[in-house]
């Protein structure tokens, strides 16, 4: 249950279909967490949604939702493609890029910044934060927006309403699966 919690909690826009992924550390402990991550992948899966834990500290396990197929196509886009490139991930391969941004995740002494990448945030404002986290920031919600205020503030208000909803909902009872919603491809 307490990977469900995290989900809704950490993970809403995704599970709605409005986001491409979110990123969100969940406690391993008192819990099977290995059972439980495949009994959610297994509800997840049918609604074209993935759960991979991507980084593990002591009682701690960064976990990666995600669409594959929105991934896929976000990290396709010219500019995301070319600041990959740059940073030698192996473009066009969706499953071999999270394989090479774990392997950043576990290996590289500072955090990988190009995850805005795989979360969906627009490659400009990944790429402006990558050059100056400080400089030029509009504003601020789910990541830094440099470019298109407007529009970015508009994304962050659907994102923290998803999240209240869901939050009330999964209260009242409705489960995972019922909330997590299928999109098409």
């Amino acid at each position: 249950m307490q990977i469900e919690h995290a989900l809704i909690e950490h993970g809403a826009p995704t599970l709605a279909g409005l986001k491409t992924a979110n990123l969100f550390p969940v406690r391993t402990e008192g819990e099977d967490f290995t059972g439980s991550l495949r009994r959610v992948n297994r509800i997840l899966n049918e609604k074209g949604i993935r759960a991979i834990p991507v980084q593990k500290k002591e009682d701690r396990i960064l976990l990666y939702l995600f669409r594959p197929d929105r991934l896929k196509e976000d990290l396709s886009h010219p500019e995301a493609a070319c600041m990959l490139e740059e940073m030698g991930y192996p473009c066009g391969e969706m499953d071999l890029c999270i394989s090479c941004l774990i392997r950043h995740l576990k290996e590289d002494a500072s955090f990988p910044h190009e995850i805005g990448l795989f979360l969906g945030y627009p490659p400009s404002d990944v790429r402006s934060f990558m050059i100056s986290a400080r400089e030029g920031v509009k504003c601020t919600g789910c990541w830094k927006a440099y470019s298109n205020e407007e529009e970015a503030e508009k994304i962050f208000e659907k994102y923290r309403k998803c999240s209240s909803i869901y939050r009330k909902e999964f209260k009242k009872g409705r489960s995972l699966e019922s909330l997590a919603v299928k999109t098409a491809s």
